[in-house]
């Protein structure tokens, strides 16, 4: 069930002032025929409202406090076909509207609900429909401005502020980040008994998206990478066809969404259950890699320091693998390390997997606070070239697992799945 949407829009109502914010849900998007793509609402107008249909507006008025729904009228005909809908007298007594109407009658009602509002605030070029809407609305009050209506003069947009709001979680999205963790770390588990030699990347997805959904997670948050041997050096691999083979590592980046919020997991295994010698070096230069930046988070810490504390361990295990020469300094400087590593650290996350948030403040990087969520991610990925030892060839290897910030340093909510080589090593024998 959805936490306090009603708190969330008074807390967003206090810092609107004289301003009257809007927000718009996702639209339905069609696949192909008469058929849609599953609907997946907004993640911020979710954050708001806790309403879950499409072809619904929300309002937020920093003057009076009031919020405002526009959905789907109530239609027999049309719920026979697609379901119960909530209606407008349910958004107000199950989601705590204090007013809601018919979408139908938006373009009559909307531009006396801005009448008079010093700025009007919304998620500026993020919805044509939307954006049309507002231009609409004022519009007919810049015409009806000698009959005493006033149009907003200031415009706002709306994103930054929510993507604020939605940085810190509250107890509920932790609840549910930690459920989503957990259910996403079972996935990985069942994934890693199902592999053998032999069998299909997709064999391994399907015992991914089996265990979501018997835990109540219907969807991914993200399309699963199931990448063996040299695939897991194209990092959003996701054709996830091929057969594994013996004496290759598997890499599975995947991860359930609960409740809107999401799980991002990351682990890379044997096929056959045992690390090669070179294959346990890389992992091993990853894992070290990972953990230093997992111990580089906590409040007060700037959001890069997880990044440069992974870096020189992976740069110096690629001095210590003769991929590259010279000091760790140099191969930092050089940038000489992204032939092997080219992406961050990690990203914030909760209602999107690449959750919202600025990762920078006057120019300076942010620092960790205490409810902000983070994925570590470190990672080597080693093609196959004239200068690379064939034992290290096509060896990709990623470690992911996300992270809370807490008053006291940091909570791993995602370290269900082993990821020492021995304990790999060993739940692999279980199988």
């Amino acid at each position: 069930m959805y936490a306090n949407p009603t708190g969330r829009r008074a807390r967003l109502a206090r810092q609107l002032g004289d301003a009257v914010a809007l927000i718009g849900a996702a639209h339905e998007v069609s696949r192909n025929g008469d058929n849609s793509y599953p609907f997946r609402q907004d993640s911020s107008f979710y954050y708001l409202t806790g309403f879950n249909e499409p072809e619904a507006l929300a309002l937020v008025d920093g003057r009076s406090g009031k919020s405002v729904l526009f959905c789907r009228a109530r239609d027999e005909d049309a719920e026979r076909w697609t379901g119960a809908r909530i209606g407008p007298q349910g958004a107000i007594e199950f989601y705590g509207f204090d007013e809601a109407y018919p979408i139908a009658e938006l373009a009559e009602r909307l531009p006396a609900l801005l009448d008079g509002a010093a700025c009007v605030a919304w998620p500026v070029g993020r919805d044509a429909a939307l954006d049309a809407t507002v231009n609409a609305a004022l519009a007919v009050l810049r015409n009806n401005e000698p009959r005493g209506r006033r149009a907003p003069a200031r415009f706002a947009d709306l994103a930054a502020t929510l993507d604020e709001m939605r940085l810190i979680k509250d107890a509920a999205e932790l609840s549910l980040l930690r459920r989503a963790g957990r259910i996403s770390a079972d996935a990985h588990i069942a994934a890693i008994h199902a592999a053998r030699p032999g069998r299909y990347e997709y064999e391994l997805e399907a015992e991914l998206l089996a265990t979501f959904c018997r835990h109540g997670a219907r969807t991914p948050a993200y399309e699963s990478i199931v990448a063996g041997g040299a695939r897991a050096c194209t990092l959003h691999y996701t054709a996830n066809n091929a057969r594994l083979a013996d004496g290759e590592l598997v890499l599975i980046d995947a991860g359930c969404e609960l409740g809107g919020y999401a799980g991002d997991i990351t682990r890379t295994f044997p096929v056959n259950g045992r690390f090669s010698g070179a294959q346990r070096d890389v992992y091993e230069i990853v894992l070290a890699a990972q953990l230093a930046a997992i111990d580089a988070v906590r409040p007060g810490v700037p959001l890069s320091a997880p990044a440069d504390a992974a870096l020189a361990c992976l740069a110096r295990g690629l001095i210590d693998l003769k991929l590259l020469d010279g000091t760790v300094d140099g191969a930092i400087e050089s940038g000489a390390y992204k032939r092997y590593y080219m992406h961050g650290v990690g990203h914030y996350i909760g209602l999107d997997v690449h959750d919202v948030g600025s990762r920078r403040q006057d120019g300076e990087w942010r620092r960790f606070e205490p409810g902000m969520c983070t994925t570590i991610e470190p990672g080597l990925y080693i093609n196959a070239a004239d200068d690379v030892p064939a034992a290290l060839a096509g060896i990709g290897v990623r470690i992911e697992d996300n992270v809370l910030v807490t008053a006291a340093g940091r909570e791993v909510y995602t370290d269900a799945v082993p990821k020492a080589v021995a304990d790999i090593e060993a739940l692999m024998g279980m199988r």
